[in-house]
């Protein structure tokens, strides 16, 4: 069982590189046949859980971190360190989807020949991850989330995106990212586009602006010729 979590109430300081690094050995030492998430995915995931519709208690989305299955860890596993590590992320994340911020999603460049898409699809296969365990988000008809969905799941191969018409005609109007900056920017407007539809606020204060520029054409990106 996961710790209970309290609302922050001052912003969370950031994980350093140093926490990531120690985030990700103690998710490595999870262990079998346990399979958790990676540091990106599971920085996805978070991302996925807050902005379901309706809130999701740390005991619902705890076990899709430790595995991808949801298998309980084994008894006598001291997971203290690793639950505090990730409820650090989800509070700051969780400020600033509320405040509409940036932030700086886990997203880590593989090599010089690698596509943009090859270095994000490890957070947005943690972000689908989430809507396969909660599908609230998923199961709204809105078409504002259709536009912000596209953005992310355009990293998928389109053959692992069934029965998602609409999602498909939208995504083939875009262009791919031109490089892993903007990949990373398209991450953050997309959750906070989504955020503006499951969690509505009513005014945006003074300096809480959405990320990242306006929109480029309709759909955001560029449309593909």
């Amino acid at each position: 069982m996961i710790a209970p979590m309290t609302p922050p109430t001052a912003t969370p300081p950031p994980l350093t590189e140093d926490d990531i690094q120690r985030l990700q050995a103690l998710l490595d030492g999870v262990p079998a046949p346990l399979e958790p998430l990676d540091v990106s995915a599971l920085d996805g995931y978070l991302c996925g859980v807050l902005l379901q519709p309706q809130p999701v208690l740390p005991a619902q989305w705890w076990p899709g971190v430790v595995d991808v299955d949801a298998r309980p860890l084994p008894a006598g596993f001291d997971a203290a360190e690793l639950q505090a590590l990730v409820q650090r992320r989800h509070a700051e994340l969780a400020q600033a989807i509320a405040r509409r911020d940036w932030f700086d999603p886990w997203v880590f460049q593989l090599d010089e020949e690698a596509m943009p898409s090859e270095a994000v699809l490890p957070w947005v296969a943690g972000f689908a991850a989430a809507q396969d365990r909660f599908p609230g988000l998923m199961a709204s008809d809105d078409p504002a989330l259709v536009e912000p969905l596209a953005l992310l799941y355009l990293h998928f191969e389109r053959d692992d995106l069934e029965d998602a018409d609409a999602l498909l005609a939208v995504i083939d109007t875009l262009e791919p990212p031109d490089d892993l900056a903007e990949a990373v920017q398209d991450l953050v407007r997309s959750v906070m586009l989504i955020a503006d539809v499951t969690q509505p606020r009513r005014r945006t204060p003074p300096g809480h602006a959405r990320p990242g520029p306006g929109p480029r054409s309709r759909s955001g990106r560029r449309a593909r010729r």
